[in-house]
């Protein structure tokens, strides 16, 4: 067996949760793209599809997810140094937001964002789970490091709008999740178009379709796109996102999409990584 090699402590490498099927993060090259969205709306709609899932929210800078899960008291502490999750639409919820309520961005450190994503991991009565979404801050620093050196990431997704600044920065994050030979699902084109509601033309506010080429270019499954429309971010923003109505809502479709994308993705990458072991 693997653990034999001399003394030292055991746990060297990252270790899967148990009970955790899948653990998919969600990350962008800058902020503002909506990564929190797609992550928020992408987890409601597994749940939606009869998966049981977990949201974890790693953004220490913007914890988003509390405001649009609508969830915001500070989660039960169990015995033995064990978090109960919250549970809301459907999907246990955890969120640096819970531990520095208010506006107050955390400054912290390497060694620090190390331990909470741990704690968050693995201290957290998740129970089971078909998947654990980690909403991971914008960018490629610490957190994501940590949280590879946690527990091993079944895939990536990596959210983008079409603007030119913003697919230069999902370049890097598509390369940085490479680098550490973390599997990336797809791209999601957000911010897309919108679609004037008077006239019902398609205004192309960032030149869509740069998504998708920057997925061919790195070889990478693209997962579509979301319109730019203000119910989707209103749904954020009173913690009832978009999917919630189910499949026929408006806006709703794209993530449905994805989620059953992500779902056969997931699955496809189990089989492969058994038949590798063996």
């Amino acid at each position: 067996m693997g653990h034999m090699h001399g003394g030292g402590p055991p746990q060297q490498g990252p270790m899967p949760l148990p009970g955790v099927q899948s653990v998919i993060a969600v990350g962008s090259g800058k902020g503002g793209v909506g990564k929190t969205t797609v992550a928020v709306n992408l987890a409601v709609a597994l749940g939606k599809l009869g998966y049981k899932v977990g949201l974890l929210d790693a953004d220490i800078y913007g914890p988003n997810v509390p405001l649009m899960m609508g969830v915001n008291r500070q989660p039960d502490v169990l015995g033995e140094n064990r978090i109960a999750p919250l549970t809301n639409h459907g999907v246990k919820v955890i969120s640096v937001g819970f531990i520095s309520p208010g506006d107050r961005p955390l400054v912290w450190r390497g060694p620090m964002l190390h331990s909470i994503i741990k704690q968050f991991l693995q201290q957290v009565e998740w129970g089971e789970l078909d998947f654990l979404i980690v909403d991971l801050p914008p960018g490629t620093g610490d957190v994501v490091i940590s949280l590879f050196q946690t527990v091993p990431l079944t895939g990536a997704i990596v959210v983008s709008t079409p603007s030119d600044v913003s697919l230069q920065d999902a370049r890097k994050a598509i390369e940085m999740f490479r680098g550490v030979k973390v599997d990336v699902f797809g791209v999601v084109e957000n911010m897309s178009t919108f679609l004037c509601p008077h006239c019902h033309h398609e205004i192309d506010i960032f030149s869509k379709g740069g998504v998708e080429r920057t997925a061919k270019q790195f070889g990478v499954p693209y997962l579509g796109s979301v319109e730019l429309d203000p119910d989707v971010r209103k749904g954020g923003d009173s913690g009832l996102p978009a999917v919630l109505g189910g499949e026929d809502s408006p806006h709703a479709k794209s993530f449905f999409a994805f989620a059953r994308q992500i779902a056969r993705t997931a699955a496809e990458h189990k089989t492969e990584s058994v038949i590798e072991i063996r």
